[in-house]
């Protein structure tokens, strides 16, 4: 029977954050030397832009103390000012892994809760295709206000105006990361919105990771022009401060697997947690099987927040961002119109099990041999997060918003996801559906072997999602996953990979097959797209091995980037060698989103 529970009742989890909260919060926020604090403001980060509309956006940011008042002043005069909304992130934490100025690993061995504030405020009639200039500030208990840099605003830019968007994804404090940004921000000197197809982090609950890991490449320094981060290549050490975008131009990301926390526990290290999700199913069943002690009194809420505590959830990623909402996938995945673009969001992604076939190791194919009996210490292989097959809640909806006005009506219509439908990776493999659950057994019904099979010719993304994004038309699906540019073509619909960001694990192409269990290798591709496209090699500059033309980047050396400009029709990448810090940005590949401007 499985004895642990990884649920706090409210009393306990109100004591844990009283007493520890001085522990890892009592830092000056005017302490400057902190690398990535927002410049000579004091702040947790600068501000960022989201869910902007035709005569509005959001403001967001955030600080380490509660404050009594915090504001956005903006305007062509600065004349207009408008009191933000405060709440508390509720389960950000640091543990003995984080990277925080001040925080002692001696403190605690258990993961401590952190307090952080969020702070957003909304700029309102606001005129089109019109940039404003505007700052935020906070007003500290003590009287002590904080006030950040000046930033400029706009609302979503109308039909017919010409855009630049970053493509971007896979961030994880990577090591090109920060250098990545810098070059976007130097190389094109007009972004007008990011989107991130997921993976912004390690652990979604360490909350240094988002705003101030002292190794300086947390997410939103990055994002903002405010990292510091070292890199060193051939004995020469470079420091990369990332790029000013977010202040100015909205963040749209997609959720991947790394924005997914697992059981929640008050002991185990975060790193444990976030790879320790169970299905829901096995959450549910656990909950019946103990529901007269888990939840006497049959109280809704106690049951849903119990098993969500002990499957997975998403809980600190949208509590950080405000986005476009769908029903009834809330801000998991949504659609906006941004301009020209019809932007679908989806959430595709599961939990990353290893490749490893070696008879110890929780992976994608096999459960470890130690962990046979003991089925709380199953990994379940590669469960799907969030259903997206024919007739689940969010294959509906995306049928629904495809055959809509505002998406008929686009004239570039993009679909956004962190799995690859298509891929040289090896995240790709095995195929995007349910892990099958074989367990082998003795005379005697003691466990032998368990083992985890996904049939090819059910995988959600290639039998369901890709026909209907086909069929309708959809000009550019755009994922990460596998860290790696790579790009394929079916018909008139693009498909884009471009997440060698900060980092990179090959690609399978040729001879350097995938680690498939020996009785697989039939079914999931050993080299190449599993799902049956040729790579396109790159049109303009692509590298090179032994005289080869490489479809495909790959390299912990060369970072990659891309644009999609409305203007030319175009989705143009880059590559940056980070070996030679004076070196220019390449431009290495470039097609047309739409053959003969149709």
């Amino acid at each position: 029977m499985l004895a642990r529970f990884y649920f706090l009742p409210l009393f306990l989890l109100i004591a844990v954050v009283s007493a520890t909260i001085f522990l890892v919060s009592d830092r000056d926020p005017q302490d400057m030397s902190t690398p990535n604090r927002s410049p000579n403001s004091g702040l947790l980060s600068d501000p960022f832009l989201q869910l902007p509309t035709a005569d509005s956006v959001r403001v967001i940011w955030f600080t380490e103390f509660p404050g009594v008042e915090h504001t956005l002043t903006y305007g062509n005069s600065l004349e207009q000012k408008v009191t933000a909304t405060t709440r508390k992130l509720t389960r950000v934490r640091e543990d003995q892994e984080s990277h925080v100025p001040h925080f002692s690993s001696e403190v605690s061995q258990e993961p401590l809760f952190r307090e952080i504030w969020r702070h957003e405020a909304q700029a309102t009639h606001l005129s089109a295709e019109e940039r404003f200039p505007y700052y935020i500030t906070s007003k500290k208990e003590d009287g002590q206000t904080l006030r950040s840099r000046q930033f400029s605003l706009s609302p979503a830019p109308p039909p017919g105006k010409p855009l630049k968007i970053l493509l971007t994804s896979d961030h994880q404090q990577k090591p090109m990361t920060a250098a990545n940004l810098q070059k976007v921000a130097e190389t094109i000197p007009k972004i007008d919105a990011v989107l991130v197809a997921g993976d912004l982090v390690n652990v979604p609950d360490r909350a240094s990771e988002w705003f101030d890991d002292s190794r300086g490449g947390a997410f939103f320094p990055c994002l903002q022009g405010n990292a510091n981060y070292q890199l060193e290549k051939n004995e020469t050490e470079t420091t990369y401060t990332g790029g000013e975008l977010i202040q100015h131009v909205p963040l749209y990301p997609a959720i991947g697997n790394h924005e997914v926390m697992g059981r929640f526990s008050g002991s185990a290290s975060l790193n444990q947690q976030f790879n320790d999700a169970f299905p829901k199913a096995v959450a549910e069943q656990l909950y019946q099987q103990n529901a007269q002690t888990i939840n006497s009194r049959q109280d809704p809420k106690v049951k849903t927040d119990w098993i969500k505590a002990n499957s997975y959830n998403t809980d600190t990623y949208q509590e950080i961002f405000t986005l476009p909402q769908s029903i009834p996938g809330e801000e998991k995945y949504y659609a906006t119109t941004f301009g020209d673009i019809r932007l679908v969001v989806l959430y595709a992604t599961n939990m990353w099990r290893k490749p490893s076939l070696d008879a110890n190791a929780n992976g994608k194919y096999h459960e470890a041999e130690a962990n046979l009996n003991d089925p709380e210490a199953w990994g379940y292989g590669q469960i799907i997060f969030e259903p997206i097959a024919k007739g689940t809640p969010q294959y509906q909806w995306l049928e629904q918003e495809v055959q809509s006005q505002p998406f008929q009506q686009a004239k570039y219509k993009i679909v956004m996801l962190h799995h690859p439908p298509h891929s040289l990776g090896g995240n790709v493999v095995p195929p995007y559906t349910d892990p099958e659950q074989i367990i082998q057994q003795d005379a005697s019904g003691k466990i032998q072997a368990i083992r985890y099979q996904y049939p090819p010719n059910q995988d959600y993304l290639i039998r369901d999602v890709v026909p209907l994004l086909e069929s309708a038309g959809v000009d550019l699906v755009y994922f990460g996953h596998s860290h790696l540019w790579n790009r394929f073509q079916a018909g008139k619909t693009h498909y884009l990979e471009s997440s060698n960001v900060g980092n990179t694990y090959g690609a399978h192409w040729e001879d350097q097959q995938r680690n498939v269990p020996e009785e697989y290798q039939e079914q999931y591709a050993l080299t190449g797209d599993p799902n049956g496209l040729k790579p396109v090699v790159p049109t303009l500059a692509p590298l090179s091995d032994d005289g080869q033309r490489l479809p495909y980047l790959v390299s912990n050396d060369i970072t990659a980037f891309s644009i999609l400009d409305t203007e030319t029709q175009t989705v143009s990448s880059y590559y940056f060698d980070t070996r030679q810090p004076n070196s220019q940005v390449v431009k290495f590949d470039e097609f047309l989103l739409k053959e003969n401007g149709t």
